[in-house]
């Protein structure tokens, strides 16, 4: 922590105008970029809630990552040119330039909401896993989290989340190999017992490959995967920017291959750790039972109706707290803080990007002298900051960190992708056929979200597909509504179609995909 914050206090010399706050003047190698994206990737989510899922489940959450590849191909081909000859910091205001300001104040939205979501899902996370080592109050951490991370982000800008990103995506690979290290050669017959266990339990499996997608199938979680990765490098302001920081657009292409080419290992490395303290804590049924007592008391509820599902998230900090001698378990806990920091510094700098330049620079004032662009960055950190740590409050009691974040990321995130997709491949789409095609999906969202709980509409009405397939249908729905539309007014001159003029390409501008 001491280090993280003397970071954030030397890059302050490195942060005195907003664009080194926000792009560190393009001046960052590939490499320290592409440690940042893997960090980013890299959160306490994955820290806790992959050792989690596989504990509870199986491998079915690690097709999420090897969905990757694609995607960063796509991103590498497409996303990243497209950005870098456009020259716009902010990841939407070319949507602007496509459909009209509501597409852009549409995106907007939905990120920082997407954004104080991820803040408070991985604020929680780390939360939990400290609580269990150090039985420090989950709201004192999550307070305490908040406003360390907020102060150094504050004062360092883009160039000290970059960098305190490399440092503890370090210290993180480190605290994941020493744990899987000790676990596997801490088994009473050698690690082939462990591997032994694990897959006679089924902890090893990818799931079922059936075509269902009422449940997490193979191709349920291949298709969710995408599209997240796709919404991750195509429209995420985080990841947008970094593209900025890169020295050239090649160094920028090869910080997104590092990022995933390291990321695809070190998730599976994470579902090896949750299969094998699966093998461990059933050789260990006194420890097993003090996990189970402690979620009882927490959540209220009997211990012998706790299924391995409710406890996967507490098992690796127990392990840690048990088992780990004093120097080895600090380290550790070391780790779990410095995947939750290496995201959040993200989202908070990220966030404070697209308030200055989609919501004051677009509504109140183009043009802004850099004292006060610097003043609204830093009170837009500071106020992501705060209401991601209240989010991380009203989080406390959920049973897994990683569904709470992927339902989160799916309902806000479908919208953006849709939209983005269909300014990019539709070439006749425009401001009204988008707007259409937003309303619609956003219906069929927010239906797909709110239906399977609501009691009152009868079962006919209810949404019977799997959650993680709503970011997917929510953005077929616009790209097919748009395209259809789009294409039913093809026939008209373009004289006669809304926003005629601003559809037409400035020759003066880079041209983007859609502009082939």
């Amino acid at each position: 922590m001491i280090v993280v914050i003397a970071f954030g206090c030397w890059f302050v010399r490195k942060s005195g105008t907003s664009n080194e706050f926000i792009a560190a003047g393009g001046s960052l190698p590939g490499w320290a970029v592409g440690m940042s994206i893997f960090g980013t990737y890299l959160s306490s989510n994955t820290f806790l809630g992959n050792p989690g899922k596989a504990y509870g489940g199986n491998f079915n959450g690690y097709l999420f990552t090897l969905s990757l590849p694609l995607a960063v191909w796509i991103a590498a081909k497409y996303f990243v040119p497209f950005y870098r000859k456009s020259g716009q910091i902010s990841a939407y205001q070319h949507l602007e330039d496509r459909f009209g300001l509501w597409a852009r104040t549409y995106a907007m939205l939905c990120y920082l909401l997407t954004q104080i979501a991820r803040v408070g899902t991985i604020m929680f996370g780390v939360a939990i896993g400290l609580h269990a080592l150090t039985s420090w109050d989950v709201t004192t951490i999550i307070i305490t989290t908040g406003l360390l991370v907020t102060l150094y982000t504050l004062l360092g800008g883009i160039e000290a989340v970059i960098w305190t990103d490399v440092v503890q995506s370090i210290v993180l690979m480190g605290g994941a190999l020493l744990i899987f290290g000790m676990l596997i050669f801490g088994m009473p017959d050698g690690p082939t017992q462990a591997w032994t266990i694990a897959k006679n339990a089924g902890k090893m499996e990818l799931g079922s490959w059936d075509i269902d997608p009422t449940q997490s199938t193979v191709w349920v979680m291949l298709l969710f995967g995408l599209f997240i990765n796709l919404t991750n490098f195509g429209i995420d302001q985080s990841f947008v920017q970094r593209y900025h920081t890169a020295s050239s657009e090649q160094e920028a292409k090869r910080a997104v291959w590092l990022g995933a080419f390291m990321y695809v290992p070190i998730s599976l490395l994470f579902f090896f750790i949750g299969a094998t303290l699966f093998s461990y804590y059933e050789m260990q049924p006194s420890l097993l039972n003090e996990v189970r007592q402690t979620v009882a008391i927490q959540n209220e509820v009997d211990a012998a109706t706790l299924e391995a599902a409710d406890i996967g998230d507490r098992v690796l900090p127990h392990f840690i707290a048990t088992k780990l001698p004093p120097g080895l378990a600090g380290l550790l806990i070391a780790a779990i803080f410095a995947a939750a920091m290496s995201s959040i510094d993200t989202s908070l700098n990220s966030s404070a990007t697209v308030i200055l330049k989609d919501l004051y620079q677009r509504y109140f004032r183009r043009e802004v002298t850099e004292r006060e662009a610097m003043y609204v960055l830093r009170l837009a950190t500071i106020a992501i900051g705060f209401i991601g740590t209240m989010t991380a409050l009203l989080l406390i009691g959920q049973k897994s960190i990683l569904d709470a974040w992927w339902l989160l990321q799916g309902v806000f995130s479908g919208g953006m992708l849709g939209l983005f997709l269909l300014g990019i491949m539709a070439r006749h789409a425009n401001a009204v056929s988008g707007l259409i095609a937003i309303v619609i999906g956003v219906i069929v969202i927010g239906w797909m979200t709110l239906s399977p709980e609501n009691d009152a509409l009868p079962e006919m009405l209810r949404n019977p597909l799997h959650a993680n397939l709503t970011i997917v249908v929510g953005t077929v729905t616009i790209f097919l509504t748009g395209l259809l539309i789009s294409h039913a007014v093809n026939p008209l001159s373009k004289s006669s179609l809304p926003n005629a003029e601003s559809q037409k390409p400035d020759e003066t501008k880079p041209q983007g995909p859609y502009d082939d």
